[in-house]
């Protein structure tokens, strides 16, 4: 693609030279890059939650909460999952908690709009099981309406056909913990004490505390949990103590030196409250490390204090790397080389629980936070090496050592239909999905194109080969997952512009003449979701409704992803690529950074959603810098 117009290609150039600037003075003195991972404000309310059980609130900054959370309630009363959503009735339910755990009274007019939103969705007894999990913590919800998990569950072999590695690691980080909790369903006393009765719309006289059924084969799964309630109430639960010990074993083996769970939120609060039921000491060090690791997730300012769901400082530092170079950075730039060490430091050389269901792999991958040594993960690795691939550090050998060891463990981690997942191995048992428990849909965590299409990059932009057929079978998965109008669906940002990019970047390198079909197709989509500004941009809510695919308001991140698929594939779409690389020039600031609001990173598709803070910074520049490359005379 060829254009005449050397206006724009100074424009361009000026672009580049201000998002380079800007991005170069966000550097961390260790050499990594890492910003705010913003998500709802359930892990505020429940950090407030855990810290109101644990006595520790005096330590902590919670009255900055309280204003954390009325700056994030809307007009319409309730809280978001992601921007502009129109509220979310469990999100509310739980920041009305943490509002009343800090002392604001139920006639406070910002509590009165939020019990108004959430009667009218329904109240309490619509919501999610892990909010009214929160809430029996505290007396507000009967654990006759929470599923039973019971703790026989960790004594399960590893070969039998359900087990603790057939969920998620995410899952599973979050789940172990609670079958303590689970089992002794406590209700702690906090002070100021309180209920929430004010928010069952049905009135709390007319609560009938149960699972709700489906009236499909589901509802066995009903069945089966009265069967445990029963097995419960009569003292009658096998090997009970024994899973209760396997699971205590199994937390207090999974933190990390620093504190951390998994390295996610959910697992870091849920492991502490097992602590707490089991009657650890709020002086023990095992407890003390994981509140401070909580507070290493907190953001405080001088009004506010929130809580991230996680940390992504070797996703943003890859990222941020591959954006300079890829506009022009050279190789050896200091800057660089302190972050490539800096990365080589993080490569995690631990068995993790990825070996259980990978007997071949030896360690050599990278996670998304700064300690994870359980949960490295696909995507993270396969970004790394394509950094480190592309910048020059002063140990060479030790740089390809490490890309090797990557790439071996990438290829054993492929999973039997030929894609990749993020953390495991062949975790795809779809019906867990329908477990009571599991209402979040996010139990698994199967082979998706996103990564799949990653990792076939990875490959085909370092000119690396696994050997044997694992890429034919990677290229049929990708392809065999394209959708009838040539999107790909996106599971870890939203949603099919983030999927679709990523296909055309891999296929357009490692299959660009056998598959020109496919990448043709992809591309005529993307154009044809182009906004009229120039840019492009797609809804939360394709997740929920597939014919909102493409559309949204345009977007820095998603305009960016939009022009490195179309100009990746090579295709004729010269004016769409012109339209939007004008839309990133002209929406750029002054002081080289894009402006975003909307969330384009998915936790949990339909549920849980992401606002990563660098996304509208390295993803514009390398378009930018793709096309400036491009276009050199």
């Amino acid at each position: 693609m060829q254009i005449q117009d050397k206006f724009t290609l100074e424009k361009v150039a000026e672009a580049i030279a201000s998002s380079q600037n800007y991005l170069l003075s966000t550097q961390y003195a260790d050499g990594y890059w890492w910003a705010e991972l913003e998500s709802n404000v359930t892990m505020t309310a429940e950090t407030v939650l855990l810290h109101k059980i644990w006595g520790t609130e005096s330590k902590r900054p919670l009255h900055k909460a309280q204003t954390y959370l009325r700056q994030e309630q809307r007009e319409h009363g309730g809280w978001e999952l992601f921007y502009g959503d129109g509220g979310n009735l469990s999100t509310s339910v739980e920041a009305y908690m943490a509002l009343k755990l800090l002392g604001v009274p139920e006639t406070d007019p910002a509590m009165l709009r939020a019990k108004d939103f959430i009667i009218k969705q329904g109240g309490i007894s619509k919501t999610r099981i892990f909010t009214k999990f929160h809430l029996a913590l505290i007396g507000c919800y009967d654990w006759r309406g929470i599923p039973s998990i019971p703790p026989w569950l960790m004594l399960l072999p590893e070969n039998f056909f359900f087990n603790i590695y057939e969920i998620s690691s995410w899952a599973r980080g979050s789940t172990v913990p609670l079958l303590i909790v689970f089992d002794k369903k406590p209700v702690f006393k906090v002070n100021p004490g309180i209920n929430l009765d004010e928010l069952y719309a049905e009135g709390i006289d007319n609560v009938r505390f149960e699972l709700p059924r489906s009236s499909d084969w589901t509802d066995l799964f009903v069945v089966l949990d009265d069967a445990f309630k029963l097995a419960e109430n009569l003292n009658l639960v096998p090997l009970r103590e024994e899973g209760l010990k396997a699971a205590e074993k199994w937390v207090l083996e999974r933190q990390e030196a620093t504190g951390d769970w998994g390295g996610i939120i959910p697992a870091m609060l849920n492991s502490l409250l097992a602590l707490r039921c089991l009657d650890y000491d709020v002086d023990d060090p095992i407890v003390e490390r994981g509140l401070e690791s909580v507070d290493r997730f907190s953001i405080e300012t001088d009004a506010t204090y929130r809580v991230q769901p996680c940390v992504s400082p070797v996703w943003d530092t890859a990222w941020v790397m591959r954006s300079l170079i890829c506009s022009g950075m050279e190789p050896d730039h200091p800057a660089l080389v302190r972050g490539g060490e800096w990365l080589l430091s993080k490569q995690i050389l631990d068995y993790g629980d990825w070996a259980v269901k990978n007997k071949q792999g030896k360690p050599g991958a990278w996670a998304f936070e700064f300690e994870n040594r359980f949960y490295p993960d696909v995507d993270d690795s396969a970004v790394v090496v394509m950094t480190l691939q592309d910048v020059k550090l002063p140990n060479e050998k030790l740089k390809q050592a490490a890309i090797n060891r990557t790439l071996n463990w990438i290829a054993t981690m492929q999973c039997k239909l030929g894609g990749w997942a993020a953390f495991d191995l062949d975790n795809d048992q779809d019906w867990i999905n329908n477990l009571p428990y599991a209402d979040l849909k996010a139990m698994i965590d199967p082979n998706t194109a996103d990564v799949t299409a990653r990792v076939l990059e990875m490959l085909g932009l370092c000119n690396l080969s696994m050997g044997g057929t694992r890429e034919e079978k990677a290229i049929a998965y990708l392809v065999n997952e394209q959708e009838p109008d040539g999107s790909w669906f996106g599971r870890w940002g939203v949603n099919y512009i983030y999927g679709t990019s990523g296909a055309l970047s891999a296929l357009s390198l490692v299959a660009p003449q056998t598959h020109r079909i496919s990448i043709e197709r992809g591309s005529d989509w993307l154009v044809g979701c182009q906004n009229t500004d120039g840019g492009w941009g797609e809804t939360c809510r394709s997740y929920d409704n597939p014919s909102l695919k493409g559309k949204g308001t345009s977007t820095a991140s998603q305009t960016a992803w939009a022009l490195i698929g179309l100009m990746a594939a090579g295709c004729n779409a010269k004016v769409a690529i012109e339209r939007g690389i004008d839309y990133l020039i002209n929406t750029q600031k002054p002081d080289g950074t894009w402006n975003e609001a909307n969330f384009t990173g998915t936790g949990f598709p339909g549920h849980f959603y992401l606002k990563y803070h660098l996304y509208a910074q390295y993803f514009p520049l390398i378009a930018l810098g793709h096309y400036q490359s491009l276009n050199r005379s």
